[in-house]
């Protein structure tokens, strides 16, 4: 079984069905392309999108569902087409669908819900689909109150 070194949690092994391949990269993140989903059930319904290539880059990401229920997914042409998906992809049949979080210096939580990352289920390719006519914000917060400490090491 192949094995990921990663900073938060240590050496992690997975098997292929883990694998989330941006063909185009993240922006701002081009070169990095093969992620892993980590789902720990003690820190539901956070998954970690822990990258391959560079052991010190993982993202923290949400099931949008979990933040908005009512979350309507739009994805440009191009973005379905690079994921061979149907022009209204279902979420939860066709697609997972994440939002980044993002912990502010003062400890406030946002999460992205105008750019979600998109994984084909069936190809397990995946795209940030942004699209800015959508209406949601890059910037939602979810917790105004500073985030508890949370303390990431190997095998915790």
């Amino acid at each position: 079984m192949p094995q990921c070194k990663t900073r938060y949690f240590g050496e992690l092994d997975y098997n292929g069905d883990a694998i989330v391949d941006f063909r185009a990269g993240l922006p701002g993140f081009e070169h990095e392309r093969r992620f892993i989903l980590i789902d720990r059930p003690d820190l539901h319904p956070l998954v970690f999108m822990q990258s391959l290539a560079t052991s010190g880059l993982c993202f923290l990401t949400l099931p949008v569902f979990t933040v908005v229920p009512d979350y309507r997914l739009e994805m440009a042409e191009s973005d379905r087409s690079a994921l061979d998906l149907p022009a209204e992809p279902v979420i939860g049949r066709d697609v997972a669908c994440l939002i980044i979080a993002s912990i502010r210096e003062e400890g406030s939580v946002t999460v992205n819900l105008l750019a979600p990352v998109v994984v084909a289920l069936k190809t397990r390719r995946a795209v940030q689909a942004i699209h800015p006519e959508s209406g949601y914000p890059h910037d939602y917060e979810i917790a105004a109150e500073p985030a508890p400490a949370v303390r990431l090491r190997a095998g915790a």
